[in-house]
């Protein structure tokens, strides 16, 4: 293929256009393991990002202030940006709806908390095409590669054809593909699963992820065979050859690494542990969601800290959580049931001089981040299930003493990579994380570097450049060196920016 520009298509765009504190509207870095992912592989080579922007800015904004705005922020993260607008009711039943209250949930094993409204489907196809055309007139047959991610965008490819745009397409699921009895519960299995393969290449994060999606591809779609084996095979249906692989993503090691060691993050490191001092710290961070486990991992470290009491005064858990879909009712209660959990437990244990959970809801700063990723002995990294967890990977690459140790929920795809050196739990057993959180709070120093040397090796080789190279080598025969780097960036002109067009 001459493919010489990749255009990366997922629901939100890179960025985020708010208004600061004196009321001008600025431009923040998005949040999330796509954005921490993909920014250092589309930076200065000539890259397209298109996704909707997270907030009806347009309304409150001219075109012009618009465009100027969205032009600097590819002039600050190094690719073109191309925003999809999106209506308050395609929101609330494309985006909160059928993708969150139908994929999320179903995806993550948890079907009873689906809500199959027959009105999501028809938005959720809309959009997709609104995507679609974003593409189709954004890119060219020829030069780009378009890789679409996630499960927000499953009808892209489908819906690029239905309007006779072709183009060269892989797909990335991030998170995990249900099992065969889960998708099945699904009123739109057949149109989700024929829409998975219209796509060159389908990438999944753990080789369980892919088993269960050959699965489904063998009831469902009758007469198909898969050939091969190893990181890629082919799925071929009666109408196409699809090819399906894994991919765990990863991290910039050597990025995170390097700003761990940076004296502004060695300086708020000490401070923390100076103000928590002869404890060992262990680091919760999720963002707000349930299936993050985090009312499992309060009742985990309240029953260590009951049946191991040699722990109390020694250890302290400094749970962060990352506000997430505020305006959602069950979000809301999810997260006064983590704030009654931390109340209970810090009344039921706190000492004088000491409190046994220090509760943060906010979003940090990456100074903070990894300030707390390289203080930390601890990480507990405990979902109830979990495409991947670029959070354990993180903790890893910033543990630069080599002193930390990664308990790791075994339903996390993390779990594949890390499991010679994380203690691996189940989350749904509480006294078995609390038994961990314990074994992790007694580990020999030796033992601990031993493993975090294990998973430092392992993450440091199998990088966010080696996800990237493995996907393109598998879906158009090239790797990111044939990605031409600029010498400079020029996003489109100003004038050619335009927003009144609908899509």
């Amino acid at each position: 293929m001459e493919t010489t520009r990749l255009a990366v298509v997922s629901n939100r765009l890179a960025i985020v256009v708010k208004k600061g504190d004196d009321g001008e509207w600025v431009i923040k870095s998005g949040s999330g393991g796509l954005v921490t992912a993909l920014g250092p592989v589309l930076r200065d080579r000539g890259g397209l990002w298109i996704g909707w922007l997270g907030a009806n800015v347009r309304e409150a904004m001219s075109d012009g202030a618009l465009a100027e705005l969205l032009a600097r922020g590819s002039l600050e993260t190094g690719y073109t940006l191309e925003p999809v607008d999106l209506t308050e009711e395609e929101i609330q039943k494309y985006y909160f709806g059928f993708s969150n209250e139908i994929l999320w949930a179903l995806f993550h094993d948890l079907p009873s908390r689906c809500n199959f409204d027959p009105a999501y489907w028809k938005v959720y196809e809309s959009v997709n095409t609104k995507f679609a055309k974003a593409i189709a007139d954004n890119t060219e047959e020829e030069e780009d590669y378009v890789w679409v991610h996630d499960y927000q965008l499953i009808l892209v490819a489908d819906q690029l054809k239905k309007m006779g745009a072709t183009r060269h397409t892989g797909f990335f699921l991030h998170i995990p593909f249900p099992p065969l009895d889960g998708f099945v519960r699904l009123p739109w299995r057949f149109q989700i699963l024929d829409a998975l393969l219209q796509y060159d290449l389908v990438g999944f994060q753990t080789v369980r992820d892919r088993r269960n999606f050959m699965d489904c591809v063998r009831m469902l779609v009758p007469g198909t065979k898969i050939v091969g084996h190893g990181q890629v095979i082919r799925c071929l249906t009666p109408t196409r050859e699809v090819l399906v692989g894994t991919f765990p993503i990863s991290i910039d090691f050597k990025q995170f690494a390097d700003a761990a060691a940076k004296k502004e993050v060695e300086d708020l490191a000490w401070i923390i542990h100076a103000n928590l001092p002869e404890r060992q710290l262990i680091l919760g961070v999720d963002r707000l969601d349930y299936t993050k486990g985090i009312p499992h991992r309060l009742h985990a470290f309240a029953n260590a800290l009951q049946r191991y009491p040699e722990m109390r005064r020694k250890v302290t858990l400094i749970q962060v959580v990352v506000p997430s879909r505020q305006n959602v009712p069950e979000y809301e209660a999810l997260k006064h049931e983590i704030e009654r959990l931390v109340g209970e437990i810090n009344g039921r244990f706190t000492e004088v001089g000491w409190t046994p959970i220090h509760y943060i809801y906010r979003s940090l700063s990456r100074v903070e981040l990894l300030a707390y990723y390289r203080t930390c002995e601890i990480a507990l990294v405990t979902p109830l299930k979990d495409g991947m967890n670029l959070v354990a990977k993180e903790f890893c690459a910033c543990s630069i003493e080599d002193n930390g140790i990664l308990i790791l929920s075994e339903f996390a795809g993390a779990a594949a990579q890390l499991h010679h050196g994380a203690l691996l739990v189940n989350p749904y057993d509480i006294e078995g994380v609390a038994d961990a959180i314990h074994e992790a709070f007694s580990m020999d120093g030796e033992t601990r570097r031993t493993r975090m040397k294990k998973m430092r090796r392992s993450i440091k080789k199998n990088d966010i450049f080696h996800w990237v190279n493995a996907y393109f080598r598998a879906g158009i025969a090239k790797d990111l060196s044939q990605f031409p780097v600029a010498e400079f960036f020029v996003p489109k002109p100003l004038s050619t920016l335009s927003f009144d067009e609908p899509f």
